[in-house]
């Protein structure tokens, strides 16, 4: 994992995988919210940087996790425009206290 640390863009393929989602779900992303804008080589083929894959981040978290339309979802990140990085970040930790408070629960219904 250190190693994809160091990459600059990711292909499409890796995008999908890291988030879980669809190719054509990015490339639909991609024309409805402009902060993703991958760089394109030969052949039409998509790089995503960190910053596309973070934007990318932030429109599932609108979208698929708290359920807002395309619209919705473009209104929220506009209001929060300052920082997505922040936003993306603040989202990992939560998941992560999530995922820790889940296993101790898990644990002690085990040890019931």
């Amino acid at each position: 994992m250190a190693k994809k640390n160091l990459k600059l863009y990711y292909s499409i393929r890796e995008v999908s995988e890291l988030l879980n989602v669809s190719e054509s779900l990015l490339r639909y992303w991609e024309k409805e919210f402009p902060s993703i804008h991958p760089k394109k080589v030969g052949r039409g083929i998509r790089q995503y940087s960190k910053d596309d894959i973070e934007a990318i981040r932030v429109v599932y978290h609108f979208v698929k996790e708290r359920g807002m339309t395309l619209s919705g979802a473009r209104e929220a990140m506009k209001r929060e425009k300052g920082n997505p990085n922040k936003k993306t970040e603040l989202i990992d930790r939560l998941r992560a206290i999530r995922d820790e408070l889940q296993a101790i629960n898990r644990e002690l219904n085990y040890l019931e």
